[in-house]
């Protein structure tokens, strides 16, 4: 095994929740539970409720074997993941990027984007629905919303991983309860759900519905974040049966979570067998026409409430998720790491303005196929994530004793083949059903849409190969997002012989020029910067003959006849207009070996405000900058 030493997924969470507790087995379970229930909102999502409204309302009871088949392995999928992270002490993404070389990794992050995206697409509609049906609000208005969701994450992220899952769990318990409610209230019966226990298929429909099923089942954007949020536990690495205890107890974790996922989808599609398809409404598919159906049907008033304040919690807690694979996809694929503020509002736009401009543009009347169109999305990812896994915990080489065994192996590659067979095939209907829909774009679907499916499959088909024609070594610097070691030459002795330093006359001044000194000696050569930021030295520049340039340039003076007096040697250099514009061209216009800085002290919304001067100019020059505080 080989742990990385840096790049940590979650960062901010990573290893913060301690497992080593005293007391009985229910504590020490306690300590682990929590990610497996961020996991299963996705597989509760409003996503999921078309086709379980869709085969309840038709066929009655007799999908719900389906969904059975579905959950046991998506709760197999769940507990690899989970192994990964625990074990090898990566995400899916870090994984993927070790097995495969970087062009390939390229395109599966963009997939993956794109899947995520699709994603919260369909559980912003959601939420943007359940809102339209419970406040009468416009979808537009819903879905615009939806934005704050990455600021509501950002601020449970700051409380700690424990507080977002109980969060969570609180939004879980509304969806369950809200359920239970209404299976009371349909009143269904039992022996009629037994039987639909007993695999069978009715037709050709019932098949294309179970396949919608079990595609919209196991979600891709899950697997990559159940491996991320596994490793918020801290565990003993170095100690086998530590890590032999987090791996059980992270089953028990998937299995408790992902079998309350499958109540509630069991819930709708019971409920829409013993409410629709039990009074002759077989048609029952989209989200509005069930909560138009309810109350008439069973007679309660407050049944449609419950179902629309369902619908709300499921989409609010599937959005929080999604964003944060986002930020997992992103950080274990590119190690590109930028503001979470700014990284969670960019996830939540890519599914927003998509939404909002279909709406707006289309009418309200698309949601359901926009509904469609995202899980047809998510599963032409889906192979894309379930098969590195894959590859992956089977690897004696990268997961030492604890890659899993032959039975299990066959296990999960007979679900990849089963679960992506099914995906392909549902695509290949949704492509079919394009043609016959709009025989006016035959030559677009034809020319466009069939070459770059073909591709995709081409792509499948080379990760699935790939690892085992030709085994990728591990590469050390795949663990580490600033390259590898390298050794250091014996430095050679010396000082800064031009040395600038950036003064605006504040109390960080003197800390600045005494570090300044300090490195270059009195046999250094010392430029004093300052940048004069009024309205006037804006537009006119160098022109300028206000009184605030004629103070500036005054102390600027002082500072300098001052170390001239002390023996060294200096010039003064004054700017005009903005200091992260004005700065590097002032370095850029003499001779500097090293720029000296004093830090301004600004955080969060001052930055914002008054912009971070350090970090444009840090990347504007190209000699050492020093930021003192």
């Amino acid at each position: 095994m080989n742990r990385p030493p840096a790049n940590r997924s979650l960062s901010e969470v990573h290893g913060t929740v301690e497992t080593n507790v005293k007391g009985g087995l229910f504590r020490r379970i306690m300590a682990f539970i929590g990610p497996a229930y961020l996991v299963s909102v996705g597989y509760m999502d409003p996503g999921n409720w078309a086709t379980d409204l869709a085969g309840g309302s038709r066929f009655g009871y007799a999908l719900l074997w389906v969904l059975v088949m579905s959950n046991l392995i998506a709760l197999l999928m769940q507990s690899l993941s989970a192994r990964l992270g625990v074990v090898a002490g990566r995400d899916l993404a870090q994984a993927s990027r070790e097995l495969y070389p970087r062009w390939v990794n390229l395109f599966n992050y963009l997939l993956a984007e794109i899947a995520i995206a699709a994603t919260d697409l369909a559980e912003v509609l959601g939420m943007a629905i359940g809102l339209q049906l419970l406040f009468g609000w416009p979808l537009v208005w819903g879905v615009a919303l939806s934005v704050l969701d990455a600021f509501v994450l950002l601020l449970l992220m700051r409380l700690g991983i424990r507080k977002l899952e109980a969060f969570i769990l609180a939004l879980i318990s509304v969806i369950g309860g809200a359920f239970a409610i209404e299976m009371v209230l349909a009143k269904p019966v039992a022996s009629e759900m037994a039987a639909g226990l007993v695999p069978s298929i009715p037709n050709s429909e019932a098949l294309f519905i179970a396949i919608g099923i079990i595609g919209a089942t196991v979600m891709p954007h899950n697997l990559y974040l159940h491996s991320a949020l596994v490793q918020t536990r801290k565990i003993d690495s170095s100690e086998p049966k530590s890590i032999r205890r987090a791996i059980r107890y992270n089953i028990v974790d998937s299995a408790i979570a992902l079998n309350l996922a499958l109540f509630v989808n069991a819930a709708i599609l019971i409920l829409a067998a013993a409410v629709f398809h039990k009074n002759g409404y077989s048609g029952v598919s989209e989200i509005q026409d069930a909560y138009q159906l309810l109350e008439p049907l069973l007679g309660k008033s407050y049944a449609p409430v419950l179902f629309a304040v369902a619908l709300i919690a499921a989409g609010q807690s599937s959005t929080v998720t999604g964003t944060l694979a986002g930020q997992i996809v992103m950080e274990g694929y590119l190690y590109l790491r930028i503001a979470p503020w700014l990284r969670r509002l960019l996830t939540r736009l890519l599914a927003v303005v998509p939404a909002i401009i279909a709406v707006s543009v289309l009418g309200e009347a698309i949601t359901g196929n926009l509904l469609v169109l995202s899980q047809v999305i998510l599963s032409m990812q889906l192979g894309f994530a379930m098969v590195p896994l894959l590859h992956y915990v089977s690897s004696r080489q990268r997961m030492g004793d604890f890659a899993i065994g032959p039975w299990t192996k066959a296990a999960g590659w007979t679900s990849a083949a089963v679960i992506v067979a099914l995906n392909i095939w549902l695509v290949i209907g949704e492509v079919s059903r394009w043609l016959s829909e709009a025989p006016e774009h035959a030559a677009e679907i034809r020319w466009g849409v069939v070459p770059l499916l073909c591709f995709v499959v081409g792509m499948l088909v080379y990760i699935v190969v790939k690892p085992w024609v030709r085994p990728i070594q591990r590469r050390t610097r795949a663990a580490l997002p600033h390259g590898a070691f390298s050794e250091i030459s014996e430095a050679k002795e010396g000082t800064y012989l031009n040395i600038a330093v950036a003064l605006d006359f504040t109390d960080a001044d003197v800390k600045a020029l005494r570090h300044a000194l300090k490195l270059g000696g009195k046999s250094a050569h010392y430029l004093l910067l300052h940048v004069v930021e009024t309205a006037g030295a804006w537009v006119m520049g160098d022109q300028i003959r206000d009184l605030e340039t004629h103070e500036d340039q005054k102390i600027l003076n002082q500072y300098a006849e001052h170390l001239r007096q002390r023996g060294y040697h200096c010039d003064v250099l004054i700017g005009f207009g903005k200091a992260r514009q004005e700065l590097p061209k002032l370095v850029r216009s003499r001779t500097v070996s090293l720029l000296v800085m004093g830090a301004h002290g600004h955080r969060t919304l001052k930055d914002l405000v008054f912009g971070a001067t350090i970090d444009a100019v840090r990347h504007a020059v190209h000699v050492p900058v020093l930021v003192v505080r």
